[in-house]
């Protein structure tokens, strides 16, 4: 596992695994080293934050996204969004414009046609909205 890429996809395997099954995050992060998975730093922290934090980020993702609720969206989705509302919001080292283009590309690489352009509504909003979300990109 090289760059954070790698490892925020890593921590959608983790967390997209833990919500199909209904299973705690880190549980799953346990099994995953039981079977003898090496797990990046970032992918961990990734995970545990998104755990963390999770009724807060889903009540921002109800209060966005607009005639969806978390439980009606597809799990890839959801677990997208997860990730990404965690990072607008509790990684100030992320840019924005970084959070959400990694959660657009991982929508258009694992969901749905349309779910880049879902991804990218709910999370533009959030960051244009939410105290503490907009983060410039550095020079």
């Amino acid at each position: 596992m090289t760059g954070r890429r790698e490892a925020r996809r890593q921590a959608l395997d983790v967390l997209y695994q833990a919500d199909i099954t209904d299973a705690v995050p880190v549980d799953v992060l346990a099994s995953w080293e039981g079977a003898g998975r090496t797990i990046s730093p970032f992918a961990r922290e990734l995970v545990e934050g998104v755990e963390r934090f999770q009724p807060e980020v889903d009540l921002l993702l109800e209060e966005h996204a607009e005639g969806w609720t978390v439980a009606r969206m597809a799990a890839v989705d959801r677990t997208i969004l997860r990730l990404a509302v965690f990072e607008l919001l509790h990684s100030p080292d992320v840019p924005a414009s970084v959070a959400i283009s990694e959660a657009v590309e991982a929508a258009a690489d694992l969901s749905a046609d349309e779910s880049k352009r879902f991804v990218n509504g709910v999370l533009g909003k959030i960051a244009r909205e939410v105290p503490g979300a907009q983060r410039p990109t550095p020079a």
